[in-house]
């Protein structure tokens, strides 16, 4: 039955069907073999039903607006002009504060995708102008936006949290540590690659049109300060800060900036309905996909041909990460999380691995994976954005591959990188 459902939905995604199509095919060819006829199909609805229910999801559709009325104001461009102001005279400068505005702005976003709109769009034009070679700034852009799944709010460490019942709020905390790590790699290859090529660096601010900056960017700061403090000050919980963070955004781009009217707002919130929309399609049938193989004992089958039973916690986690970072490269990284999850989650809890050192290391491997050629959702998204070929895309994105694929094997050996904070904020 799994070879037979696994096909169908292979050749439902080479048709080009979007991937809702073959996950609710999937699941409805699963329950229709194993109850044979329809008369269960009741309870495919109940799954679907239930894999939407969660209070935790409310914050997927808040974060995705807050991200989404920020880009269409000045947040975004603040953030990126503080960040200039102190680092863009460097050698390198002018990337690596590509790559810290990636960070900052994915800090009050949690999107890979609105990072890349918000960021890149205003930066490109500038690093070309400076005389980087475009296939670097599109892989610099595309890679840095990967930091955004992993520092606070990440959208994709709430579904792993909704989908394995794990504690979104130390999901957050422990994200913050490899990221850091990551921003700081890019920034080193970023350094390195301005010498090389001998590119100049911007002039100098002074330390009067810093404090300018800071001053400007001291609004869009409060994001973090909203979601990281609000849930460590045990002031809000993950659902309820983003719920604070629209409040703040709202309030914000509206009647501080004044950079959006209420039909603005209106056209903000009918792009978030509809980016919602799919989202929940996609869980909604990943649940049903999840429950189906689960109740056909695909996953054990699948994992003992592997032989995973037999391995210890590291080796685990390098099946872990090799089957996600695979999956990410051809299919939706929400997608990915709702069918190869409950597939692990077993064997995870048989070797003892800490859910929250897994689910940052999938995490990061999503974020990898959907930046990683032939079909990464985030290349797609910047041949949309600016307007360039693939291939000019993905030709500068293997040394932050690379990068990158070495922050998640230092993770699995030294997972003090993520535990660290998560430890220190949640001792008891």
């Amino acid at each position: 039955m799994a070879a037979g459902i696994f096909s169908i939905m292979i050749v439902l995604l080479l048709l080009g069907f979007p991937m809702m199509i073959p996950l609710i095919t999937g699941a409805f060819v699963g329950f229709y073999a194993m109850f044979g006829g329809l008369s269960q199909m009741e309870t495919m609805v109940q799954q679907m039903m239930a894999g939407i229910r969660p209070a935790s999801l409310i914050a997927v559709p808040m974060f995705i607006f807050a991200a989404d009325i920020m880009t269409r104001g000045q947040s975004a461009g603040r953030l990126i002009d503080m960040v200039m102001a102190f680092v863009g005279h460097v050698r390198g400068g002018l990337a690596v504060s590509t790559a810290a505005a990636c960070t900052m702005f994915g800090a009050v976003s949690g999107s890979t995708q609105a990072t890349v709109v918000a960021v890149g769009s205003p930066l490109r034009p500038r690093m070309l102008k400076a005389g980087y070679n475009d296939s670097f700034v599109l892989a610099l852009i595309v890679n840095s936006s990967d930091i955004a799944f992993l520092i606070p709010p990440s959208i994709g460490m709430i579904i792993y949290g909704v989908v394995s019942n794990t504690s979104i709020a130390e999901l957050f905390i422990a994200g913050i540590g490899p990221g850091l790590l990551i921003l700081v790699l890019f920034s080193i290859y970023s350094v390195i690659y301005a010498i090389r090529h001998n590119v100049l660096p911007e002039p100098k601010a002074s330390w009067g049109e810093r404090l300018k900056a800071v001053q400007k960017a001291l609004w869009p700061l409060g994001f973090p300060l909203i979601i990281i403090g609000g849930i460590y000050g045990g002031i809000f919980s993950p659902t309820e800060a983003a719920a604070a963070c629209v409040l703040y955004a709202l309030v914000l781009e509206t009647i501080v900036f004044r950079e959006l009217d209420m039909k603005g707002v209106w056209d903000t919130a009918k792009s978030t309905g509809l980016i919602t929309a799919v989202v929940f399609i996609l869980v909604a049938a990943g649940a049903a996909f999840s429950w189906v193989i689960s109740f056909a004992q695909i996953p054990q089958q699948m994992l003992g041909a592997v032989g995973i039973s037999e391995m210890g916690p590291i080796g685990v986690l390098f099946v872990i990460s090799i089957a996600f970072f695979i999956g990410c490269m051809f299919v939706d990284p929400i997608v990915v999380i709702l069918v190869l999850v409950p597939i692990f989650a077993p064997v995870v809890n048989d070797v003892g691995l800490d859910p929250v050192l897994v689910g940052t290391i999938i995490t990061l491997q999503v974020a990898i994976g959907s930046a990683t050629p032939p079909f990464g959702c985030d290349i797609f998204t910047a041949i949309a954005v600016f307007k360039r070929p693939y291939a000019e895309v993905v030709r500068g994105t293997p040394p932050f591959i690379l990068i990158l694929l070495s922050v998640s094997v230092a993770l699995i050996f030294f997972p003090q990188i993520a535990l660290f904070l998560r430890d220190l904020a949640f001792a008891e």
